[in-house]
């Protein structure tokens, strides 16, 4: 019955926020069994420019790569929700957060030598979601601003 008495708050925002985080815990798991795997537990060097590239320090990077990334976009992604953004523009923006992230981390990082095609099609995704947030935000509070 509780479920019928609250009026469901970032409902769009929420919803993405689902797979970001189990992502996000997908690639955090993926350190842990690299660091166990390679007996590297602390913060150790994982290596030089001869270092397993599909090993530790590229799970480590796919995962704080996402984590400077994501927070953002969803912070901009909830102001846009807040401040009466289309459902469908917010619902494609994260979309292709969703599989921009994806595509940079599993089709990219975590490839051979970090050079899968999904790199430079997930960077240049996830910096488009979070100009267009951006400048979305900005429109939809003009006039706050007098304009």
């Amino acid at each position: 019955m509780a479920s019928g008495l609250l009026t469901p708050q970032l409902p769009i925002t929420g919803t993405f926020a689902v797979p970001l985080g189990l992502y996000y815990v997908l690639l955090s798991g993926r350190v842990v069994a690299q660091r166990l795997q390679s007996k590297k537990l602390t913060d150790q060097p994982v290596g030089g420019a001869a270092a397993d590239t599909n090993g530790l320090a590229a799970s480590i990077r796919a995962q704080v790569n996402f984590a400077e990334n994501v927070p953002l976009a969803l912070i901009l992604a909830g102001i846009v929700e807040l401040n009466g953004g289309s459902r469908r523009v917010l619902t494609g923006a994260l979309s292709v957060l969703v599989a921009a992230r994806v595509l940079h981390a599993h089709f990219g990082l975590l490839l051979q030598n970090s050079s899968g095609f999904g790199r430079p099609i997930g960077y240049l995704s996830t910096q488009g979601v979070v100009v267009g947030l951006v400048g979305y935000s900005a429109y939809l509070l003009k006039s706050f601003w007098g304009y």
